[in-house]
């Protein structure tokens, strides 16, 4: 626990690389496309909670492994964003499960230690675009229910990109009161591509 701690407070945050291609404002709301490139990305589900306890205990479990819970020892630092894949219910809220992911540092990204907690997976990312929008505070499931609405709204019906799932992203610690960051990406659908982030 003091690893994950100490790695989370002290350590320099790493961003996961990306590239602005275009942004845009409709009424109140400003939104990006961006493009992230291809990596290696630690990775937990929870399933059978709600979105904030679920949430939670994934990032938990990925901050321990970057912080030292992994076969070498090693705190691997922090990098940001976190990113929660969600499924949108009928009822307007989010499905019991969440896959909380976050990007292994880039000195790792060729020798990743292997993580203790056996629910962790390693999974390689190819490069996605999103269409992103951004807001402040402690993002709870409420708020980024209805920034994904607000997101939905500005891009209208012609914008292609996967409706029934979408990810709920968080840039900043606990223990940060104040210019916190979140963030809902839309997976961009992009020809000849999968479209699994």
């Amino acid at each position: 626990m003091f690893g994950m701690i100490k790695n989370s407070l002290f350590s320099q945050i790493e961003h996961r690389p990306s590239q602005t291609l275009s942004s845009g404002t409709k009424g109140e709301l400003s939104y990006e496309e961006r493009r992230y490139e291809p990596g290696n990305h630690a990775s937990v589900t929870i399933s059978g909670k709600p979105f904030d306890e679920g949430s939670g205990e994934g990032a938990v479990k990925l901050l321990k492994y970057l912080g030292g819970s992994n076969e070498e020892g090693l705190q691997l630092g922090m990098t940001s964003p976190v990113s929660m894949s969600v499924r949108p219910n009928e009822e307007g809220g989010l499905q019991p499960t969440v896959e909380v992911q976050v990007r292994i540092p880039a000195q790792f990204q060729e020798n990743i230690p292997k993580p203790t907690d056996e629910s962790i997976e390693i999974k390689r990312v190819e490069g996605f675009t999103v269409y992103s929008t951004q807001f402040g505070g402690y993002a709870k499931e409420a708020h980024y229910v209805e920034y994904a609405g607000k997101l939905r709204e500005a891009l209208g019906e012609t914008a292609r990109y996967h409706r029934d799932v979408y990810q709920c992203v968080g840039y900043d610690p606990p223990m940060k009161p104040i210019g916190r960051r979140n963030e809902v990406w839309f997976l961009k659908q992009e020809d000849g591509a999968s479209g699994s982030q």
